[in-house]
């Protein structure tokens, strides 16, 4: 009977140790689990928003060690954050300036600046009663900005609508109130169209609009907040980016080209202007070079004007000063993917058009020059 209760013990005892062992090895697995899980921050550019989604929800579903947190912001907050180090990637759509590179090269580490992709930027107008079809001139556009166009039926505009009833409605002029790189796009075209607008207003992140001392100007934080406007203020118009369109429903006008045709943002029309500019784009460890305004209102009979790339900011990450081993491999991992995977039709948000191969080969070489 001893001998009995004995062996029992013994059972219960090894089958113990058995359990807990189990236990153990299962709360570890769980622990490496969670500390192998890579956590890459961007930050930056509103432009790209839905399209960053998109490559982050799909490139997640198949690689769960990688957690990719995104926040906008601007391409300003995208810039600033990078120089910080509180960003892994960085997003601006224009280049970043001379200064700012000076900057990032005073961290001890060497700045890549590369396009990820395409997009467009817009006017769009919340006109009720006129539906699509608007059409504006290179003059026109300027000078609606610019404050000098008060009214929808203004001649200028009718003439170039005689199709459509145009009321008489003050225009409001609806614009970006923090640090964009939609509105630096958007101001450097203008100053490429328009000799008065470069003159008394000029291109940047931030500018001082001229409607908003006439007091039809508003102002809206990001691209979803200028769209939030524009869609509760009958008789506005307003620049964004294409996607915002798509997403919103809102209606775009046709836009008088180089060329001197009217033509609406499509993935035609966008492909025929990077075609004609892709030359312009420097080197990754020279981004600072590139000029918008080599970018903007491309040759072509079928070119939509105001096309631009957005851009990726990453360290080449000498001696380790940004990211450990782990983060490097996991950017250059989710950058390979986004030059390759990323740029099919399927894996592209409505209002984006992917990369000409020889432009996406300029992003794959900046990748491999990141150091793990």
């Amino acid at each position: 009977m001893k001998q009995v209760i004995a062996l029992s013990v013994l059972f219960l005892l090894v089958a113990t140790v058995a359990a807990s062992g189990c236990i153990g090895r299962s709360s570890t697995a769980l622990t490496s689990s969670k500390s192998t899980q890579t956590i890459i921050r961007t930050t930056g550019a509103t432009f790209p928003m839905y399209q960053i989604q998109k490559w982050i929800k799909i490139y997640q579903s198949s690689h769960p060690n990688v957690k990719i947190e995104y926040q906008g912001g601007g391409s300003g907050y995208g810039q600033e954050t990078f120089l910080k180090g509180l960003t892994d990637i960085g997003r601006s759509d224009p280049a970043v300036s001379a200064e700012m590179w000076k900057k990032f090269l005073s961290t001890g580490d060497q700045p890549l600046q590369f396009p990820e992709i395409v997009g467009a930027v817009v006017v769009v107008y919340n006109v009720p009663g006129i539906g699509t079809g608007l059409r504006l001139s290179r003059t026109v556009l300027a000078k609606i900005f610019l404050g000098e166009i008060q009214y929808w039926d203004d001649p200028s505009i009718k003439s170039l609508n005689p199709s459509l009833k145009l009321p008489h409605k003050r225009i409001i002029v609806i614009h970006r109130s923090d640090a964009s790189g939609t509105t630096k796009i958007f101001t450097t075209y203008l100053s490429l169209i328009s000799s008065e607008w470069a003159k008394k207003v000029g291109a940047g992140l931030v500018v001082n609009w001229p409607v908003d001392r006439l007091g039809r100007g508003l102002a809206g934080k990001g691209n979803p907040g200028v769209v939030a406007i524009l869609k509760n203020t009958p008789y506005s118009i307003a620049y964004t980016e294409l996607s915002y369109a798509i997403k919103d429903n809102l209606t775009v006008a046709a836009l008088q080209n180089k060329a001197g045709n009217f033509v609406l943002p499509t993935n035609t029309t966008i492909k025929s202007a990077v075609l004609a500019i892709k030359s312009y784009i420097p080197s990754p460890t020279e981004g600072y070079k590139e000029n918008l305004t080599q970018l903007l209102d491309a040759p072509g009979k079928n070119s939509y004007p105001i096309v631009a790339f957005t851009h990726l900011l990453v360290w080449e990450n000498k001696d380790g000063k940004h990211y450990s081993k782990e983060k490097a491999e996991a950017i250059k991992a989710f950058l390979e993917w986004i030059f390759t995977e990323g740029q099919k039709p399927q894996n592209l948000a409505p209002g984006y058009v992917g990369l000409p191969k020889e432009v996406a080969e300029i992003g794959l070489k900046a990748v491999d020059m990141i150091k793990t």
